[in-house]
């Protein structure tokens, strides 16, 4: 198993393949984590050559640990909130 990994702003796009074959696709903020309950079969993978493609990953904990090392964004919720 093997799964794609797409970041765009503030998402996470994930495409899990088997023996690449599509299994489904998943879509979470870039603060959460995968989990397998979260691909669904009717989504769409962005292009897998576009700007957004992060690479391959051979695990979802390989996955997690990937997004656990972006670097911390500033929250877009002003301060008078």
């Amino acid at each position: 198993m093997a799964f794609a990994l797409w970041i765009q702003d503030d998402l996470a796009w994930a495409q899990g393949l088997h023996e690449y074959r599509p299994m489904g696709v998943a879509v979470i903020a870039v603060t959460d984590r995968f989990h397998h309950r979260d691909f669904r079969p009717g989504r769409t993978a962005p292009p897998r050559h576009g700007k957004h493609y992060a690479g391959l990953f051979a695990s979802l904990s390989e996955l997690n640990r990937r997004l656990a090392r972006l670097p911390k964004r500033k929250s877009r919720t002003p301060a008078w909130v």
